[in-house]
């Protein structure tokens, strides 16, 4: 007879959370749409609603027009 092999394998799911995006443009008063005067297309406003994935040239520049770090935009949550 053979060798049974049993190998456990952990998942870890991160899910991006864009809340404090949210509430550093609330606390700065600005608006989706000066984000769209500031060069951040629909797409991108639409990925941050949806939790997508942005890229980090995305984090910059919303880090540039709001003043802030990539820790006022995104926090990640292990599910």
């Amino acid at each position: 007879m053979g060798n049974i092999i049993v190998t456990i394998v952990e998942v870890v799911v991160t899910i991006i959370d864009y809340s404090p995006l949210w509430d550093t443009m609330h606390k700065r008063n600005i608006s989706q749409y000066q984000l769209l005067k500031s060069g951040i297309d629909n797409k991108t406003l639409d990925s941050l609603k949806k939790r997508k994935n942005i890229t980090l040239l995305t984090v910059e520049k919303l880090c540039r027009i709001l003043d802030c770090t990539p820790n006022d935009i995104v926090k990640f949550k292990d599910d």
